[in-house]
């Protein structure tokens, strides 16, 4: 399984809610999962100078599949009508290959 551990400043809830629920069969498609998913209310290290509020993983069976998603051109349609919108910023936070 490849994994992202993923922090993101969500500005907007709903439509960030939207993006999720239209993205979910894209996402389907592809092998794809969400394993956590926390709303951060403080930050005590990080990194990066952007802000994060919400924390997550999403997983696939393996890099190619999660390539291929997000080069996917629905999933860059449901990317651009609702995530541009409601996401100021984002950080990968790492990447690696999930064992067990």
């Amino acid at each position: 399984m490849y994994e992202f551990l993923v922090g993101l400043e969500v500005s907007n809830d709903e439509v960030y809610s939207d993006y999720r629920r239209a993205m979910k069969p894209i996402l389907n498609q592809y092998g794809g999962g969400f394993g956590f998913d926390f709303r951060v209310s403080e930050v005590l290290l990080s990194q990066v100078d952007e802000p994060i509020n919400r924390v997550f993983t999403i997983h696939f069976p393996n890099q190619n599949a999660a390539d291929s998603f997000f080069s996917d051109s629905d999933y860059l349609a449901v990317k651009a009508r609702y995530f541009d919108s409601s996401v100021a910023n984002t950080t990968i936070i790492a990447s690696y290959e999930k064992t067990a």
